[in-house]
Order: C-alpha cells, then sequence, then structure tokens
C-alpha cells in the first residue's frame, strides 16, 4: 500500500492487464442495468454497424477503479475520477491499463493519476483519478 509521504510525481503504477470476453461485457451491462442491446445482443450490435457487441462505460469505469484500488489498497479513498472514451472494447481483445502519478497535494494528501487504457485498436478509457492516500 503506498503512503502519501513516500509517493513522488512521476511514479508508475502496476499495469493491469483485462481479457475482454462476452461474460465481462455482459455482466458487466447486466450489472449497471444497462439494456442497450450492443451490449448484449450480437444481432443488434452488428445491425448498429459494430462488428461485435461492445463494453458499456459502466464496466470501463468499475475497472479503472479496480485498477486505482489495486494500486491504493484498502486505505485508499478515490475522490475524483474523469474519464473519457475512445475505440470500442470488443471481445477477443485484451485491454492494458497504465498509469502514473501527476500531481501530489499535501493539503488533502492525495495524488492524481493519469491513466489510459488500451486495446489492440488504440485508448479505449483516457482519464485522471485524484485518491487520498494514508
Amino acid at each position: 500500500m503506498p503512503r502519501f509521504d513516500d509517493i513522488a510525481v512521476g511514479e508508475e503504477l502496476p499495469s493491469l492487464i483485462v481479457p475482454v470476453t462476452v461474460a465481462l461485457i455482459n455482466g458487466g451491462a447486466i450489472a449497471t442495468r444497462d439494456y442497450f442491446p450492443g451490449h448484449h445482443d450480437l444481432q443488434a450490435a452488428r445491425e448498429l454497424g459494430s462488428p461485435h457487441i461492445f463494453m458499456n462505460i459502466l464496466t470501463t469505469n468499475g475497472l479503472v477503479q479496480r485498477f486505482i484500488d489495486d494500486w491504493s489498497g484498502p486505505e485508499g479513498r478515490m475522490r475524483e475520477l474523469k474519464i473519457k472514451l475512445g475505440t470500442p472494447n470488443y471481445p477477443g481483445d485484451a485491454m492494458t491499463i497504465n498509469g502514473a502519478v501527476t500531481d501530489k497535494r499535501a493539503s488533502d494528501r492525495s495524488v492524481e493519476v493519469t491513466l489510459k487504457g488500451a486495446n489492440s485498436m488504440g485508448n479505449h478509457v483516457t482519464g485522471t483519478v485524484r485518491v487520498s492516500l494514508p
């Protein structure tokens, strides 16, 4: 678990590799009550012009939170999350999330992590997360 006093701007977080599967996409959509057909119905996704079903933003959001939580541990507190979607996540691919500490604020013992999650087509998600650390 990182401690605020031990963190330096520029420190890289361990990568997280997420295999993108039908089960992950379907499960994420169901868990977040997102019943848009493009997240679970292959034919409907194809009718929309997509080659396969695709991940919803709330699943992506959860994976970003997992990436941060894996690094910060149970005492870290996520304070702010800002993400932007790019290329879709399709089954059969993998998304690798990388990030680094880009700001450190002593007033609230928080750090900002700038991250990106890329698949074979490019960046699926980019953003920043502010985390308070012990």
